[in-house]
């Protein structure tokens, strides 16, 4: 069960939320003192966004079922175990928050949560994506985290000085937000690919390509509210059944524009097993001092 006293506001009127949970008549729910009440889903999750929701396209539920089933089977655990590494160190020993910005199925913050607790510095989490197919699994995977429909680049339904950490794995960023919510001291770690991730499988799938420049374009997005602490490189060679690289190929944003079929009959020429390097950076950040240049 989430604790009761996750720094959480509610996205009417921006008053602290509590979380209630179940009775005999009614899902767990959150609530504020104004009377706004946002029940779970049955999935266990929150739909926070309201009016029109959001503009962006979130990850189909066949995406989600790919995600689930690649990550798993352990194919990218060593790079959940680094990031669980630099992030639960960094962590209050008492107390301690954590936001999941993009958690997707919720694989990594699980990663943490247990790394977290093996340590003696048990932490809460909020898990955020736009993707309720994707929270259906997180809230499965992270019962004890509130799983949240959230547009991140609307204002987090977050209180302000409130995380002690922020992650951000192959999701947007909103550098500003996540600044604001952060404690004093708090870290923002943040997963990218590296030049060559998965070139093979992208040459023969029609996945995007990784952009020229990525690593300065985060470091100028970061550089207005943060300043770089460490960076780790996690390289994961991948030995794959046609069907495990299809699932990595469709999980991502190839998915968007290209259906499972097709990328299981561009695979059909390749030789079993299906042989690529992933390639990841871990880029961990201060929040700057207020007036700091």
């Amino acid at each position: 069960m989430p604790s009761a006293d996750l720094p959480l506001l509610c996205p009417v009127c921006s008053r602290p939320l509590e979380y209630l949970p179940a009775e005999a008549t009614r899902q767990p729910r959150l609530s504020c003192p104004e009377g706004h009440n946002f029940d779970a889903a049955r999935q266990g999750y929150f739909n926070l966004l309201v009016g029109k929701g959001t503009p962006f396209e979130p990850d189909s539920a066949a995406m989600v079922a790919s995600r689930f089933a690649f990550l798993g089977n352990g194919h990218y655990a060593p790079l959940a175990h680094a990031l669980a590494s630099a992030v639960v160190p960094l962590l209050r020993e008492e107390g301690a928050v954590v936001l999941d910005s993009g958690t997707g199925t919720g694989h990594y913050l699980r990663e943490i949560l247990d790394a977290a607790a093996t340590a003696g510095r048990p932490a809460s989490a909020i898990g955020l994506d736009i993707s309720k197919f994707a929270l259906r699994r997180a809230a499965r995977l992270n019962p004890e985290a509130v799983n949240l429909v959230w547009d991140i680049w609307r204002p987090l339904p977050v209180a302000e000085n409130s995380v002690d950490a922020v992650t951000v794995v192959f999701a947007p960023r909103n550098p500003e937000e996540f600044a604001r919510v952060l404690r004093p001291g708090g870290v923002l770690a943040v997963v990218t690919p590296r030049p060559g991730h998965l070139a093979g499988i992208a040459a023969v799938t029609g996945m995007l390509g990784i952009e020229e420049g990525k690593d300065e374009r985060l470091a100028d997005a970061m550089a207005g509210h943060f300043e770089p602490k460490t960076s780790l490189d996690v390289d994961i060679p991948l030995t794959l059944g046609r069907a495990a690289a299809a699932d990595l190929a469709f999980m991502g944003p190839a998915g968007h524009h290209l259906d499972r079929d097709q990328i299981t009959a561009r695979l059909e020429s390749s030789p079993e097993p299906v042989r690529d390097d992933a390639r990841f950076r871990i880029s961990v950040f201060r929040p700057r001092a207020q007036g700091a240049p």
